[in-house]
C-alpha cells in the first residue's frame, strides 16, 4: 500500500509544499504521495478523523488551521504547546502528534549562525514570530525585541515565553530610531508580499553595516524590506530557507530520512523562475 501524507489549509492550491515533498518521496524512491487538502475551517474535526481513517501517515497544515488544530490531537508537543501553533502531524499509531517544525526550520536555515551575545530584533507578533521567537529563546539566544504595531501584542508573547528572555516589546517608530543596537534582525509579518510588494514595515537607515537581516517572505524573493536593507551594507536572507528546512524537518519526523535541502530548495526555486538574489 502506497504511504500517504499532506497538507490541511485553506486556501490551499498555492501550496509549494506538495511539489517539494512529491519531489523528495520520488527522489528517495519511496511508495507514496503528498496530497493538498483543501478544509475548510468548520470541516476541521471531521477531517482530522478523516485522516486518521484515511491512514495518513503524517500531514502538514497551514492556515487558518494552526491554532484550531490543538484540541483536535493526541498529544502536543510542549514547544507547540507554548508556541500555541502546530505545523505537523505525526502518526503514531493510532494516535496523531503536533508538533512545531516553524522555529526550529528557520534557525536551520540561517547563513549566518546568531549568537547568544547576539542582540535580535523580530518584527511582528503573529504566529510565526512566536514560533521563531520561542524557538530562539529555547536555544539560548535571550536578548530578543520584538516590535509590532500592536504593542500589546508583542508584550504578551514575551511575558508567556516559557524559556528564559531578556527582551522589550517597542513601537515601530521606538524600534526605527535605535535599529543599529541590533545584529540580527528578523521581519516576519505578510508585509511585502504580492500584492503589496512596494511596502515596508519599517525604515532601516538606522542599519548597521554589520547587520543580519532576514525577511521570512520568499515570494518575491527579495522584498523591498530586503532591498532598502542590501543598500544599507547589511547581508540579507529570505525566507525560502525556513519554508524548505521547516519541510526537512516534518519530513525526518514522518519517515525517518533526512531529505537533501539543496534538492528541496532548487525545485521550489525551479517553480518560482530560479531567483534566489536575497541571499546574500
Amino acid at each position: 500500500m502506497n504511504r500517504l501524507f499532506g497538507v490541511i489549509g485553506d486556501p490551499i492550491a498555492h501550496s509549494m509544499s506538495p511539489l517539494m515533498h512529491n519531489a523528495i518521496i520520488s527522489a528517495h524512491h519511496l511508495k507514496g504521495y503528498y496530497h493538498p487538502f483543501h478544509i475548510k475551517r468548520k470541516d476541521l474535526e471531521v477531517a482530522i478523523k478523516g485522516m486518521k481513517a484515511l491512514g495518513v501517515e503524517g500531514f502538514n497544515v497551514t492556515i487558518p488551521h494552526k491554532e484550531s488544530i490543538l484540541p483536535l490531537l493526541d498529544k502536543v508537543d510542549p514547544l507547540a504547546k507554548a508556541i500555541g501553533a502546530v505545523n505537523t502531524v505525526v502518526r503514531e499509531g493510532d494516535s496523531l502528534i503536533g508538533y512545531n517544525t516553524d522555529g526550529d526550520g528557520f534557525i536551520s536555515s540561517l547563513e549566518k549562525t546568531v549568537c547568544n551575545e547576539d542582540s535580535v530584533l523580530v518584527v511582528g507578533a503573529g504566529g510565526a514570530a512566536k514560533a521563531i521567537v520561542y524557538s530562539l529563546a529555547n536555544k539560548g539566544i535571550a536578548h530578543i525585541d520584538i516590535t509590532n504595531r500592536t504593542v500589546e501584542k508583542a508584550e504578551e508573547m514575551l511575558q508567556k515565553c516559557p524559556f528564559p528572555l531578556k527582551g522589550k516589546a517597542l513601537s515601530l517608530e521606538i524600534a526605527e530610531k535605535h535599529l543599529n543596537r541590533y545584529d540580527v534582525i528578523i521581519q516576519t509579518t505578510s508585509i511585502g508580499m504580492h500584492p503589496y510588494i512596494e511596502e515596508s514595515p519599517m525604515e532601516v537607515r538606522q542599519l548597521k553595516k554589520s547587520a543580519f537581516i532576514v525577511d521570512i517572505i520568499y515570494n518575491p524573493s527579495e522584498t523591498k524590506f530586503l532591498q532598502e536593507a542590501r543598500k544599507q551594507g547589511a547581508q540579507v536572507q529570505n525566507g525560502l530557507g525556513m519554508f524548505v528546512h521547516q519541510g526537512a524537518l516534518a519530513f525526518e519526523k514522518w519517515t525517518g530520512i533526512q531529505p537533501n535541502t539543496m534538492k528541496m530548495k532548487q525545485v521550489v526555486l525551479n517553480q518560482l523562475g530560479g531567483n534566489d538574489n536575497a541571499n546574500r
